[in-house]
């Protein structure tokens, strides 16, 4: 009896994984109907106002803790009738892309490993998940500690001496009574009268009860020349913005990866390198964040520390066998 011979090794033809025009576009609405259809489905749930406004108030309190470690009544304006409005929808459709974005991921990838080989199936399956993990990770670190950081400091920072206007025109008033005493109240009265004031000492605002159960507030602003005045568009462009540099940033370590698995570099050549890609990242970090105490620093830091992970990545990765021949 002739002994078993060992299976051939597998042979991919290309011919399998080429689909025509019309296959693609057919395969391309499919997928589009699915993704899109999954985030407007969540878009509509995050413009329920009790979950919407949590998203506006999560978004917005680092800036408010900020504001209350310098002595800033904690609170965003805003300059335009809509602009409220708009910025809600926003973040209404940055929370949707952000809980349906593992479900875009899956259609796109759907679409796209139609038309790949299994090697190259293998790779996107084997370091996506460590892109996305790295991404939020990101947007994590930016979250809980530059950002509030990073606030802080702006707000801290002031520009010129207490205000003294008398002192410029020369004018010395003289008063000739006591000023008007104002209650300060930890947090506001349980059932104030119309006509009664005090200063809710949590949120430093001057409090007004103009009717029953009608109350009006006045922000105090800093004792300084100049008082910051952040307006709630401009902090969530800024906010959307330094999380997508943060979530891109933290992708060095697949950057690095590349280059020496496609061979544009080598692994000692990168380390030779340390100093002057030390200096690049730094130049970066200053980019994205122009805080050169607090929030360059914590940008700058973790950028050396996944450069060093990427080598370490590559260094671990194994190369790949030349493929047989046929």
């Amino acid at each position: 009896m002739p002994s078993a011979e060992p299976n051939p090794p597998k042979r991919h033809d290309p011919e399998e994984y080429r689909m025509t025009i019309g296959e693609h576009l057919e395969e391309l609405r499919k997928r589009l109907f699915w993704g899109v259809g999954g985030f407007i489905l969540v878009f509509c749930v995050f413009m329920i106002p009790s979950i919407g406004e949590s998203v506006v108030y999560y978004v917005c309190r680092p800036l408010y803790i900020a504001q209350a470690r310098n002595g800033l009544p904690p609170g965003a304006t805003t300059l335009e009738a809509a602009e409220g409005f708009m910025t809600y929808i926003k973040a209404a459709m940055i929370s949707a892309l952000t809980v349906a974005g593992p479900w875009l991921i899956y259609q796109l990838w759907l679409f796209v490993a139609a038309g790949l080989y299994p090697k190259e199936r293998k790779y996107v399956t084997k370091y996506l998940p460590l892109s996305i993990t790295l991404f939020v990770i990101g947007v994590v670190f930016l979250y809980f500690y530059v950002l509030p950081l990073m606030l802080e400091f702006f707000l801290g920072f002031q520009i010129g001496g207490p205000m003294r206007l008398g002192d410029v025109m020369g004018v010395h008033p003289t008063p000739a009574t006591q000023p008007v005493t104002i209650p300060i109240f930890p947090t506001d009265p349980p059932h104030p009268m119309p006509g009664n004031m005090w200063i809710n000492a949590a949120t430093g605002m001057l409090r007004i009860c103009i009717a029953e159960g009608v109350i009006r507030a006045i922000p105090f602003g800093s004792g300084n020349a100049i008082t910051p005045m952040i307006t709630l568009a401009s902090y969530f462009d800024m906010v959307i913005g330094l999380l997508l540099a943060f979530g891109l940033a933290f992708q060095l370590p697949l950057v690095v990866l590349a280059l020496v698995r496609i061979g544009i570099m080598e692994i000692e050549a990168l380390k030779k390198m340390r100093r002057i890609v030390y200096f690049i990242l730094t130049i970066i970090a200053a980019a994205i964040v122009p805080d050169v105490v607090t929030g360059m620093l914590a940008l700058m830091i973790p950028l050396i520390l996944l450069y060093e992970f990427g080598i370490l990545l590559a260094s671990w990765t194994p190369k790949e066998e030349p493929a047989a021949a046929d």
